[in-house]
C-alpha cells in the first residue's frame, strides 16, 4: 500500500477510534490511535520537520476552534475531560491526525485554496454531523441548519488557512540559505 493511501486510511482510523470510542465512554482509545499514527507518519525523515512545525501550530488553532464551540455553549461532548471551556483531549487526538494529514493524504489541496474551501465546507460538518448522529460523540445545541452553517462557514477557513500555513513554511524551507558577511573574513 502506498504511503498516501496508509495515511488516509490511519486518519480514518483515528477518527473512527476517537468518536467511536467517547460516544462508548472509551475516551482513551482516540488519544492511543492518533499517538500511533503520529509515530508512524513522523518515522518518515523526509517530512519529519514539516510535519512537526505544522503540528506546532496547527493543532492549537484547531483545538481552540472545538474549545470555542464548547465555551460558547453550541456542542457538547462526550467524554468531556478536561471540562468546560474546553473540548475534551481526544478531540487534540482528531486534530493531530488531521494535522498529520495535511502534507500527505491532503497534499493534493496544496494550491487549490477554492477547492480546499468547498472541501472543508462540506466535509467538516459532515465529520461532525456523524460523530454526534453515528456514535453520540457529539450534541449540537443549536438548530441544526445553523449549526452546519457555522461549521461549513469555519471549515471553508480552516482548511485552507492550514494548507496556506504548510505551503509557506515548505517554500521557506527550500529558499537557498544566503551568507551575510560579517567583516571578520581575511
Amino acid at each position: 500500500m502506498n504511503r498516501t493511501i496508509a495515511n488516509a486510511v490511519g486518519f480514518q482510523i483515528v477518527w473512527f477510534a476517537s468518536v467511536a470510542g467517547a460516544g462508548h465512554g472509551m475516551g482513551w482509545s482516540g488519544p492511543l490511535a492518533a499517538l500511533l499514527f503520529a509515530a508512524w507518519v513522523l518515522g518518515e525523515k523526509r517530512t519529519r520537520s514539516a510535519d512537526l512545525w505544522l503540528l506546532v501550530r496547527a493543532l492549537p488553532i484547531g483545538y481552540a476552534s472545538d474549545s470555542l464551540w464548547v465555551a460558547c455553549g453550541w456542542m457538547q461532548f462526550a467524554e468531556p475531560w478536561p471540562g468546560l471551556p474546553l473540548a475534551p483531549i481526544w478531540i487534540l487526538a482528531l486534530w493531530t491526525g488531521f494535522v498529520l494529514s495535511i502534507n500527505h493524504s491532503l497534499s493534493f489541496l496544496h494550491g487549490r485554496p477554492w477547492l480546499a474551501a468547498l472541501l472543508g465546507a462540506i466535509f467538516g460538518p459532515a465529520a461532525y454531523y456523524a460523530a454526534a448522529n453515528g456514535f453520540n460523540a457529539t450534541r449540537f445545541e443549536l438548530d441544526l441548519p445553523v449549526m452546519l452553517l457555522l461549521l461549513a462557514m469555519v471549515w471553508a477557513v480552516l482548511l485552507p488557512l492550514i494548507l496556506t500555513m504548510s505551503a509557506r513554511h515548505q517554500a521557506l524551507q527550500r529558499m537557498p540559505t544566503v551568507a551575510i558577511p560579517t567583516g571578520e573574513e581575511q
